[in-house]
């Protein structure tokens, strides 16, 4: 389960857990942990009440989580409001089926964050710095991986149980490879008269959320970098010399062994114990007998037969734990016990030894310099990255304690939008996090990770409200917008005309010959046919079956702006292919979970629609 969450993060669910491992440690900050008071809820679903900043949170979460996608904001948070009511739903419902994440399950996948490893292993002391900096017990932590992991394990036991037979299978092809024969024409746009004055104000006011210029912000910021910090490292023979003897086996060649094996297969005809009665016999024939010669006599791999067993030179990792266990301890010459591997039972005998080496530290003293700095820097931005966060939290108005207390420049950048700006505000991370809610009510933020080794603080220094730009500066774009928009109108008018006379009989031919318009043949229409635009194969697969010889007509806009009109004349039913066919295991699997999270996203909105839920609109 855990692997499967981790790997595939494709569930609803799945996606919240990723957003609570990634997100919260810049969003759990000082709001949540102020007193509500007399706050009101914005929602309730049964007896959990939820409060704006569980609103904002969400929001931020979601935003962050679309990677740049412009969305309208109110849009945004209602979605965002809506998710969690969704996810409290299924909370519940999970909690009284019974539903739980034991203790150890939390623990294995709380331990597997890379966020909380140092060195690839789990280190308890950055977890338990992490969540304090965020004052936030290890407790709460671990409650919310639990609602995460109960959430996830209820969909995907929902999602794993659908299945789709030979038949849904089949019909999907069917319709997949569906071909169909199609005629259209295309009406343009038409030349405008230039509008008038009038048309010009009345679009203008109307579409005043066009011609706005963007909310805007500049910020002040504090960067605390690893380069930064490796440079201000002051490096002796002293402490070089110290840092060898600590790290010596970073500059120590391994010994390496060169060994030789007799294998006794376990296979259809051999048993194990077969095998393992055969090894122990060859092992006692090594009395009076090379082991070179016995291997080459009878042993089943062939290969290494014919050179007396010689498997060369020997290294970690290449072969089964339980051979690497027994090659890495015996003596030279001297012959292993039979050893049980995948494959069989081994004698395995080292023929050679190689001695590991030590670099010199005279040899190894410039890359043991660089290691050194980046060690000590690694601890000193570990630390200072703590004093950041905590001065900031004491501080969170103003940038000049945290400055002081690290010895950091206070740097500020031009405005900058939320899709776009320069320098470090190229970083959409800097901008999510400048227009967040609480940086924008004049906070500083909580510490930003850019990357591995760089933190920033930042807090506002101006905001632009987005303002609506005036007329005159916008006048050539309203009047190009509502010459288009007359254009589309009348195109769309003169295709609909055209798409009445084909209903009522004429064809499309003499309608086009008519109005010196082009019609184009699709024969054989398939769904992945590329020259075709987009829209138009879409509507052509989209529209009703012709009955008998009544074509279907309908209207279709390309991306040119041009309007389409189509006669849908013969549809063709697919067939399986010889390459379906031989991916049918995959098609059964990826229909049966399509039909799974179909079955999930119904049993959501059923106990939505039966749960007791009060909202109220959010800000």
């Amino acid at each position: 389960m855990l692997t499967k969450i981790r790997e595939k993060a494709q569930g609803a669910f799945a996606w919240g857990i990723l957003i609570i491992i990634c997100v919260p440690f810049a969003l759990w900050g000082i709001q949540n942990y102020l007193d509500t008071g007399k706050e009101p809820a914005v929602a309730t679903v049964g007896d959990k009440d939820f409060y704006q900043r569980d609103v904002n949170n969400a929001y931020e979460q979601y935003r962050q989580s679309l990677q740049g996608v412009s969305i309208d904001e109110e849009i945004l948070k209602a979605q965002a409001l809506e998710k969690l009511i969704k996810d409290e739903v299924l909370l519940q419902y999970a909690y009284k089926a019974g539903l739980v994440a034991s203790d150890e399950t939390t623990r294995e996948f709380i331990t597997s964050l890379p966020y909380f490893q140092v060195d690839g292993k789990f280190d308890d002391k950055r977890y338990k710095a992490l969540l304090s900096a965020q004052k936030m017990s290890s407790a709460e932590f671990v409650g919310r991986i639990k609602n995460a992991l109960i959430m996830e394990q209820f969909q995907q036991s929902i999602i794993d149980s659908s299945f789709a037979t030979q038949y849904d299978v089949e019909s999907f092809f069917k319709i997949q490879n569906q071909q169909r024969d199609a005629e259209f024409l295309t009406v343009a746009y038409q030349k405008q008269a230039q509008p008038s004055d009038e048309e010009i104000a009345a679009y203008y006011q109307q579409h005043q959320d066009l011609y706005q210029t963007p909310e805007q912000v500049s910020v002040q910021y504090v960067e605390l970098a690893l380069e930064d910090l490796a440079k201000n490292i002051q490096v002796t023979d002293e402490k070089l010399k110290a840092f060898y003897e600590d790290q010596k086996g970073q500059y120590t060649t391994p010994e390496r062994r060169k060994i030789s094996h007799i294998l006794f297969a376990v296979n259809d005809k051999v048993t194990d114990q077969q095998a393992l009665e055969k090894a122990i016999k060859a092992k006692s024939e090594l009395a009076n007998k090379d082991f070179a010669v016995l291997a080459s006599e009878v042993s089943d791999d062939k290969l290494t037969a014919k050179s007396g067993g010689d498997l060369g030179l020997f290294n970690a990792g290449d072969m089964e734990k339980a051979f690497e266990d027994s090659a890495s301890t015996l003596k030279l010459s001297e012959v292993s016990e039979p050893v049980k591997s995948a494959f069989g039972y081994h004698l395995i005998k080292v023929t050679e030894l190689i001695s590991g080496e030590v670099k010199s530290f005279d040899s190894v003293k410039s890359e043991l310099a660089v290691a050194y700095q980046k060690n000590q820097a690694e601890n000193a931005f570990y630390e200072a990255g703590e004093r950041l966060t905590e001065t900031s939290f004491e501080n969170p108005d103003n940038l000049q304690p945290v400055a002081n207390a690290l010895n950091l420049k206070i740097k500020q950048t031009a405005l900058f939008d939320r899709d776009k700006g320069e320098l470090i505000a190229a970083d959409e991370k800097i901008r999510n996090a400048a227009f967040s809610e609480e940086v924008l009510q004049g906070n500083n933020s909580t510490p930003i990770e850019l990357g591995t080794d760089r933190l920033v603080v930042l807090r506002v220094l101006e905001h632009k409200a987005a303002a609506v730009k005036p007329l005159q500066e916008v006048s050539s774009q309203v009047v190009s917008a509502l010459s288009a928009e007359k254009a589309k109108k009348q195109a769309l008018e003169s295709a609909q005309k055209i798409k009445e006379r084909l209903l009522a009989g004429e064809s499309i031919q003499s309608v086009a010959a008519e109005n010196k318009f082009a019609v184009k043949k699709l024969t054989g229409l398939a769904r992945n046919r590329n020259d075709v635009p987009v829209e138009l194969r879409q509507g052509i697969f989209k529209a009703a079956k012709p009955v008998g010889d009544k074509a279907t007509v309908f209207i279709t806009e390309l991306a040119s702006g041009e309007q389409a009109v189509v006669s849908v004349s013969k549809v063709q039913e697919g067939v399986m292919s010889a390459d379906d066919k031989k991916q049918l295991p995959l098609a059964i699997k990826n229909i049966g979970k399509a039909f799974g999270q179909a079955d999930f996203n119904a049993l959501i909105n059923s106990l939505q629609a039966k749960a007791d839920i009060s909202v109220k609109t959010p800000k």
